[in-house]
């Protein structure tokens, strides 16, 4: 039987962990360890499993999100690694799905995610519940109606859920560690793997549930992080990144980002950023794309005041 390690990194939040651990005990594939980077002082309680888990900390004055997940996948020991976030509660073929899917394609496989509001995970929760209340993210593409199929656009990974044969992952190099901080480390891996002919592809099932959790989009919590890692990722490859975040930050106020100069920060966002970018616990996701809409809008009316 092909041995799959999950990987998934940690900080806070000790209930969707221990969720995590509840999904991967219920699947019909069992991994045979998940190893996590913990990226905090304190070791996590977890419920038991049957399966070891192994809690690694790597710790850093900035969130070390592409090194924790080099570290946690370096040590695994699997044939197979599905990169989980925290957030993510496994359903129960998710594991299976990437081993039987990894057999037709190796490469980088993309699971499905869906969304659910806050309370979803209240209590001995169950997966019909989940599937009842559960949205798809309107930013995000949907998988394809079975099987899986070729990603042309390195720009669409998302690093919540996804799979790798290790020794696939680790001759890519794994994530830049030169990003720190939220923001760009996923579309960096995305065109490296592009850049080495290795497939991205979507797959129907893999599917995670997500759980809730107060969060920002576009990121205003993270200015400092997204704007420095832009310019990484243009001093790398020639152009930038998160162009959606900051064209919104720039909209706001928060960013100069002239073509052909750094990124100059303004200012920091303020209550009224913070309210505007915000998730409510009725949403089960924080949506960019609502709130560039908002600002354009506002934008044009200005500019028809102005004239």
């Amino acid at each position: 039987m092909t041995s799959v390690s999950v990987v998934t990194l940690a900080k806070g939040r000790p209930d969707h962990l221990a969720n995590v651990v509840i999904g991967l005990s219920r699947q019909t594939h069992l991994p045979i360890e998940l190893v996590v980077a913990v990226m905090q002082d304190e070791l996590y309680v977890l419920p038991e499993a049957p399966f070891p888990i192994r809690q690694m900390q790597v710790t850093a004055e900035t969130l070390p999100l592409a090194m924790a997940r080099n570290v946690a996948a370096g040590a695994s020991g699997g044939d197979i690694l599905v990169f989980l976030d925290m957030d993510c509660i496994p359903a129960p073929e998710l594991v299976a799905d990437y081993v039987a899917r990894m057999a037709e394609c190796d490469g980088l496989l993309m699971g499905e995610v869906m969304y659910l509001p806050g309370g979803a995970t209240a209590g001995d929760w169950r997966y019909d519940a989940f599937a009842a209340v559960a949205e798809k993210h309107s930013d995000r593409r949907g998988p394809p109606p079975e099987g899986w199929e070729i990603c042309t656009d390195y720009r669409c990974f998302w690093s919540l859920n996804f799979a790798m044969r290790r020794d696939t992952f680790l001759s890519t190099g794994g994530f830049d560690e030169r990003y720190a901080g939220y923001g760009g480390e996923d579309t960096d891996f995305g065109k490296t793997l592009d850049a080495a002919g290795v497939p991205i592809a979507w797959i129907k099932g893999g599917l995670a549930y997500h759980q809730y959790h107060p969060h920002h989009m576009p990121p205003v919590h993270h200015l400092d992080s997204v704007v420095r890692n832009a310019q990484l990722f243009e001093a790398k490859w020639g152009y930038r990144t998160m162009g959606h975040w900051l064209h919104a930050f720039r909209l706001m106020g928060l960013i100069d980002d002239t073509p052909g100069r750094p990124i100059r920060i303004v200012r920091r966002p303020d209550d009224g950023d913070l309210s505007l970018t915000g998730q409510q616990s009725h949403q089960p996701y924080a949506n960019t794309a609502r709130v560039l809409q908002l600002l354009e809008a506002e934008a044009a009316s200005r500019a028809i005041v102005a004239a």
